[in-house]
């Protein structure tokens, strides 16, 4: 019989709740090279992404027609609504465990698009999908930041350009700074139910960032930006196999079309997840930074929505190469000498 959902124990009680991001239309639009920016002319509706109460829904009804996904609640968020795992493999010690965390920012969308395309992926029974669950232990985690997801915060959102999804959770306060004092209860269970619970080898800390990055001073824009830890207490060993992450994701993203990488001029502080966990956990973490946001209070970060499917693939195609590479073992011949030479992002928007 297919298990039921599992719920992890935890202070405070647990509820199914969820809104529906209001059906707000925005104007956004002048098509660059890379999709549409804001500037009036194409539209953004973010009522066309999943909200909440979509997500959980289907993240459910895979629950309960495949074997192969084990969905589990970790934890709640400010306002009370449930944090989900969904695990696929057999949890082998002996197989690399990775997690895939999206949407620590709640305006930063098309991450957890991207995840829950692969989420279903995983539950089809091809063979590819069959080798990879013998092989790696895969935790994805949807969505950390629920509520500022779906606008619902203790603030005004009068400034942002769609007034649908903020950075911030309901307190205010931004989770990717809080991987080192935990204050805020999705940090907290993700850490205390996730990252201590599963010890993961590896992760990839998905993100958005503004439209008008460009690969350097050549004033080409990216498709994505991507960074290994930096922070001088992550143990050398860690960082050479972030580096090897981040070759994997470079490699499958720069063969598509429209795929083009820099790298991201990240800070080193241990509050950010992605040098945080490294240096604390021993984790292999990447940073994959893609362009464009949902909603921000700056005109020059938000895309519009014909952009949405390209990015959208973009993280599908980093997910399923990193997890096709720690199957067969190629992430370990991975060539990271791309790293010298990969141009910095520049930003030329306001």
């Amino acid at each position: 019989m297919k298990k039921k959902l599992l719920t992890v124990a935890f202070s405070g009680v647990l509820l199914t709740s969820g809104a529906f991001i209001p059906t707000t239309t925005t104007l956004a639009g002048e098509s660059g090279p890379n999709g549409p920016d804001f500037n009036g002319h194409e539209t953004i509706k973010n009522e066309r992404l999943h909200s909440y109460e979509e997500m959980t829904d289907f993240l459910q009804k895979l629950d309960q027609r495949s074997e192969a996904l084990e969905l589990e609640v970790y934890g709640e968020s400010v306002k009370g609504r449930d944090l989900y795992l969904a695990k696929f493999g057999t949890m082998n010690k002996d197989n690399p465990t990775i997690l895939f965390l999206t949407q620590q920012h709640g305006n930063e969308t098309l991450t957890t698009e991207g995840a829950l395309q692969v989420i279903k992926y995983l539950t089809s029974n091809g063979h590819n999908v069959k080798e990879i669950l013998e092989n790696v232990n895969v935790l994805i985690a949807p969505r950390l930041n629920v509520d500022g997801a779906e606008g619902d915060v203790n603030f005004s959102l009068e400034d942002y350009v769609s007034g649908t999804h903020t950075r911030y959770n309901a307190n205010g306060v931004d989770l990717n700074r809080d991987h080192v004092d935990r204050k805020q209860p999705e940090t907290k269970a993700l850490h205390e139910n996730v990252l201590q619970k599963y010890k993961p080898d590896y992760m990839i800390d998905l993100h958005h960032q503004g439209t008008q990055v460009t690969l350097g001073d050549t004033g080409e824009q990216v498709s994505g930006s991507i960074l290994y830890p930096t922070n001088d207490k992550v143990d050398p060993e860690v960082r050479e196999q972030s580096k090897k992450l981040g070759s994997v994701v470079y490699d499958a993203v720069e063969a598509k079309g429209y795929g083009l990488l820099s790298k991201y001029p990240g800070g080193s502080a241990q509050t950010i997840s992605r040098n945080g966990l490294a240096a604390e956990y021993g984790i292999s973490t990447l940073l994959l930074e893609m362009r464009g946001m949902a909603d921000h209070y700056k005109d020059d970060y938000v895309l519009g929505q014909k952009s949405n499917s390209y990015l959208i693939q973009q993280a599908v195609t980093a997910m399923k190469a990193t997890l096709n590479a720690l199957a067969d073992g190629s992430i370990e011949s991975a060539d990271t000498s791309f790293w010298e030479t990969l141009p910095e992002s520049n930003y030329e928007g306001e």
